[in-house]
This record gives C-alpha cells, structure tokens and sequence, in this order.
C-alpha cells in the first residue's frame, strides 16, 4: 500500500508531499553511552522519541561535554527528528521535532532539515500520526533490532496545510492532547497505588498474620521485627532440603526465575537469550520446590516452582519440609525486605555480582506460622489480590482507550478529517 492510500483523502487546498520535497534527510553521527554526563550539551536520544508522550522533543535526558558534543551532530529548532533504530515494528521510525536549542543527536537518530516554511510543533504531529507512522514501519530492516535509515524514508509521504492551518492544528492538539494525557497519568497513579497497595497487603499477611489484635511479640530477627506471638522462628536450614537431581534427557519443561515473575514456565515468556545445544545435565525441579537464581538472588529472583521442570545448573533448588505451605513461601521469599536479607549472606565483592549459595540460604531466618495459618493466608492473598486485578484490568483498559484516542485525534486532525471550528 503506498503513502497516499494509507493516509487517504485532505482536503483540496491541502498538499501530500515526500519528505525528500521537504528538505534534507541525513544520518547523525558519533555516540556512545560512555560519553554521557550528568550535565553539559543536550544529547536526544532515540530512544527519547518513543518514551515521551509529547511529540515534540523540550528536553533531553542525555548530556554529554563540550568536548565530546564536536563528534556529535548538531542538531537545529524546527528539525524532524526519526528514531533510526528499535527492537518492534512501532519503535523504528518514531519521530520528534526538535524544539531544543544547541542539541545534538547521534548516529542512532535520522534528522530532517525542513528547507520550507513550517510550524515545527505541526511536523511533530504529523510525521508521528498513524497514517505516517505505518509508511515509516514498512522501510525497516533487521531481525532482532529493526533499523531505518534516510533512503527508507525519502518517499514518505505527510500532509501540508497551509500555514495558518498548521498553527491551528498544532494549537487544537496541544490543548487536547494535554488533556488526554494528563487523565493517562491519573489512571497510571491509580496503577502505581494499586501496586503499592498489593504489596503492603502482602507483607503485612505474611509477616503479621490475618489477627490485627492477635498479641505479638519481638521475634529477634531484624527483617521480620514483630511477628503473632505464637508463631516460630527457624533458620532455613531445618525448613528446606537442597535437590540435587540432574535431568537425563533435557527434554523437561524449561522453567525460568525472575525478580518480576517469579518462577514460570519459558514457553510462558517472550524471551529471546541463548540456549544451549542440549540440556542435558540441567537441575530438575518437582512442583512446589523452592528454585532460587544464584546469581540475581539480591534483586529477588526466587519463588515456587508451579510445575515440574528444568532450570539452570547455576541456580539452587530447595525442598520445603513438611512445617511449610509451598504457596506461602512463595509470598515470603518475593518480599523485596527478603532479598535484601538474603544479600546478608550472599558472596562477592561487588553487589552486582553478589551469589548466594546454599550455605548463606540456609542462614536466614524465617517465619513459621502454623500450616493451617500459612494456607488462610494464602487464600487471602489471592481474594485481595483478586479484586486488585478487576481495578487494575480496567483502569489499563481505560489508558488503552485514552492513548487510542489521542492516536485518532491526531490522524484525523493533521490529515484535515476534523472541523476545528466545531472541535474548538
């Protein structure tokens, strides 16, 4: 499908023009992520052009000195700015225009030198809006990471009111799209809340009981402080048994353990990482056992296994005994106050090479409620949590719609499908 078809009618004073009738297309140069500074000469990156919700860029996140700024390309107010590289389809291409004053770019961003009049703030509605956005999506190249250069770009197509309509474009979208956006950061807030508030009904069942009057009592260990008064406390050591046992065939569920997600099936994740030739030798796993990631154990990543399995022969993997509900510890141990605990008796000299090995885990103090406490508190996890996810659901089904409409609007607006003076 060409560029005119996908953007459609305008109106028919309006003009479709390539952008290499619009000016000058040109790679940046230099960059490197050794070269940033905390302060010095603004430096967008392309990356900053599909992370912003604004379509213009006002501010940079990278800076890099005077110096190094002479390697760089500079980059001047008013030039359309195109990401020249991105791991999806909808990253590659995403565009800005540059509303910054003595910035540069680098090699990972493609600049368009408007030679033409135009309002810049126009241009960064256009080039961006769906329309353009798909021309854009059908020059990238690449496998893995999706890259887009000048020559890709040189017969895409955009709009071009004529200047009294592209300030009143760009005014019409400037005050709605900060409407629309400013409701998107209120339901992210009520995301943030609803996260913060799963978390504190997590840690406060699984370190304080169900019981808000039941007496408590000092439990010595640092990390737990109060616990129910007729709970115990015991070192891992007499709660787990290591397993040891190592997969014949390779041919097992492999299962991954993550800080985010704990520990779940692979064919359950987009992963892309390298896999071994066979995995053979691999540590097997039985549902309910305790699998611990050796070397990212300080960030969390630890959890149950919900199924038999495989994981890596580097990580750890831990039987419960029978005092212990699998679930439970499931809960106990993805406490961030947990893996923080954990780094207490992880080795290494650096914190981001910290390991911990099954003489460090079997250290920690844990909490032992009774069995029939671990499994009510459990249950009331997952109720709570339940009616998190219904508030979550909908409130992220509200950003969807929101963020589609933001989309539209703009389609419709810079391609003249809206009547602004009724809009307005």
């Amino acid at each position: 499908m060409s560029g005119l078809e996908l953007i459609g009618p305008v109106p028919n004073h309006w003009s479709l023009k390539p952008l290499r009738l619009l000016g000058r297309l040109l790679k940046g140069t230099g960059g490197s992520k050794e070269d940033a500074v905390e302060e010095g000469v603004p430096c967008v990156r392309y990356g900053e052009l599909y992370t912003t919700h604004r379509n213009f860029v006002e501010r940079a996140r990278t800076f890099v000195s005077p110096e190094r700024a002479k390697e760089y390309t500079l980059i001047e107010y008013g030039d359309v700015l195109f990401a020249a590289s991105g791991e999806t389809i909808e990253e590659i291409g995403k565009s800005a225009v540059n509303l910054l004053h003595d910035a540069v770019c680098g090699g990972d961003v493609v600049i368009l030198r408007p030679t033409q009049q135009f309002v810049p703030r126009f241009l960064g509605y256009a080039t961006d809006a769906a329309p353009v956005a798909a021309q854009k999506s059908l020059g990238g190249r690449g496998s893995t990471v999706m890259h887009v250069y000048p020559d890709e770009l040189r017969e895409v197509v955009i709009p071009v009111p004529p200047l009294g309509e592209q300030r009143m474009i760009s005014d019409f979208l400037d005050r709605e799209t900060a409407r629309l956006d400013a409701m998107v950061v209120a339901k992210q807030r009520v995301l943030n809340l609803l996260a913060e508030k799963r978390k504190a009904i997590i840690a406060t069942a699984v370190v304080r009981g169900l019981d808000s009057i039941v007496k408590m009592r000092d439990s010595g260990v640092p990390w737990l402080g109060d616990i129910p008064a007729h709970w115990e406390i015991e070192r891992a050591r007499w709660l787990f048994r290591e397993r040891d046992v190592r997969s014949t065939t390779g041919e097992e569920e492999m299962l991954t353990v993550s800080h985010l997600t704990g520990v779940t099936p692979r064919s359950e994740k987009d992963v892309n990482m390298f896999e071994a030739e066979t995995n053979e030798g691999y540590k097997v796993c039985e549902p309910g056992d305790l699998v611990i990631n050796t070397l990212w154990a300080w960030m969390g990543a630890m959890g149950i296994a919900p199924v038999k399995g495989i994981v890596s022969p580097a990580y750890n993997i831990y039987e419960p005994g029978p005092r212990l509900a699998p679930p439970y510890i499931d809960a106990l141990v993805r406490l961030p106050v947990f893996a923080q605990e954990v780094t207490r008796y992880s080795k290494g000299v650096w914190s981001s090479r910290l390991r911990l090995y099954p003489e460090g885990f079997f250290e920690v103090y844990l909490p032992v409620p009774p069995k029939e406490e671990q499994q009510a508190i459990v249950e009331h996890i997952a109720r709570e949590a339940e009616k998190l996810d219904a508030v979550r659901i909908a409130t992220e089904r509200t950003i969807g719609l929101l963020k589609e409409r933001r989309s539209a609007l703009i389609a419709a607006a810079v391609t003249g499908q809206l009547d602004l003076g009724a809009a307005a």
